[in-house]
């Protein structure tokens, strides 16, 4: 049976062999003549796949003990990389541990978040990517070596698109649990918005505003707050009444607790809950990063695409993220505010609207989230990463016989 993304959007291509140890997995890559890996497969595209080679091999180490080992002293936790963000973070609370911030869905692998530059939100909140503290790898001669912050080559290394090896334990920097709280407002006017965009963004530790982008403006405002201090309501929103999920007649128990009751970090900062299913599941989705002092001009551009944007879109969603230096990072040098899209699964309706998006976009400086559906290639892309060829030094140097390579990589980073 044909093995597929957790969307169902792409089949994989090349055998799938899941690996019994990491000395198991160095063999594998010192046999092969082309590996990638497979994380939670919450990718959208052939980003992990290999479609061209004789004797390519997708590696998953899912078969392989998660372990989280928390060190008090420097403050960090090695993880096995191949788990799930909510196995980590439930371990980590557990223990009285806690990380400064998580991504929407839990359900998503650490190694395959931090390599694509997966984020949360919050305007003083980094990528997942700046939590790491040192990457344990595999690399194209099946040697196991460790890339640590501070080496000459991490910042390349971490958001590195499974390009440079097959990680197998990444260290996250820890800090003691907190609770947070969640609640909801409704009906922010976009003329609110544009005259407090820096204030609502910077009302909680963590804020996502959803849309349609038709003229009712911001339907949704999601406030995660550090403790239990109330948040001020965004200029002309209302507390929602009840649970809310951002998607038309989705499950609300789905989505994590509202109501501005108090509780633990894991249960609050994602948007789901790890029990269930993300989102919808059968869906595209879409994002991209600009700097966010261009987000105004941003919003406008999109608002004057609702129309062609609104036979495949079922949520728009704006969160922002704090610069970073990796260098394949989507805020590498920016404080960036992200635009994404969750679209109805329809690959070629969906790929028919993103040339217009990214039109309107990409000349602010907007970035591709690299795990998600874009069309730019790497003629688009290389004025917009300052450290592209440094990557690809670094690539050449580390994997001189491309064994990591794939279609997608010769597209995107060339």
């Amino acid at each position: 049976m044909a093995e597929t993304n957790w969307a169902g959007s792409h089949t994989y291509r090349s055998p799938i062999e899941r690996v019994r140890s990491v000395e198991h997995l160095q063999e594998l890559v010192a046999a092969a003549p082309r590996v990638r890996a497979l994380g939670s497969r919450h990718s959208f595209t052939d980003l992990t796949d290999i479609t061209d080679a004789d004797g390519a091999v997708l590696v998953s180490l899912v078969d392989l003990p998660t372990a989280v080992v928390v060190d008090p002293t420097s403050r960090t936790a090695r993880v096995t990389g191949h788990a799930a963000y909510g196995q980590v973070a439930t371990q980590l609370q557990a223990a009285g541990w806690a990380l400064g911030n998580l991504a929407s869905l839990p359900h998503i692998s650490v190694a395959g978040a931090v390599a694509t530059g997966t984020h949360g939100s919050g305007v003083e909140n980094g990528s997942l990517a700046t939590a790491v503290a040192s990457l344990d790898l595999v690399g194209a001669d099946g040697e196991l070596r460790t890339v640590s912050r501070g080496d000459p080559d991490f910042e390349g290394s971490v958001v590195a698109l499974g390009a440079l090896g097959v990680v197998t334990s990444v260290t996250l920097d820890v800090e003691p649990t907190y609770d947070v709280r969640q609640d909801v407002f409704t009906g922010l006017s976009w003329d609110a918005l544009a005259s407090g965009l820096e204030a609502v963004t910077s009302s909680a530790y963590s804020v996502s505003l959803f849309t349609r982008w038709g003229d009712s403006g911001i339907d949704q405002v999601w406030l995660k707050s550090r403790g239990d201090r109330a948040p001020a309501a965004p200029s002309g929103a209302v507390a929602a009444a009840s649970t809310m999920h951002m998607l038309d007649g989705a499950d609300i128990d789905a989505v994590t607790a509202q109501g501005g009751v108090p509780g633990p970090w894991l249960d609050r900062l994602p948007h789901f809950r790890m029990g269930f299913t993300p989102s919808r599941g059968a869906e595209l989705q879409s994002e991209y990063l600009l700097p966010r002092e261009l987000a105004p001009t941003a919003v406008e551009r999109l608002r004057g695409l609702r129309d062609r944007m609104a036979p495949v879109l079922q949520v728009g969603e704006l969160r922002t993220v704090a610069a970073d230096g990796h260098w394949l990072s989507g805020s590498h040098g920016h404080d960036v505010l992200a635009v994404h899209f969750t679209w109805v699964r329809d690959v070629e309706r969906v790929y028919a609207v993103l040339p217009a998006i990214e039109a309107a976009l990409l000349p602010l400086g907007a970035r591709p989230h690299w795990g998600k559906c874009f069309a730019a290639g790497v003629e688009e892309l290389e004025p917009l990463y300052p450290r592209m060829a440094d990557f690809r030094a670094l690539r050449r140097r580390v994997d001189p016989d491309g064994v990591f390579g794939n279609a997608f990589l010769d597209r995107v980073i060339g």
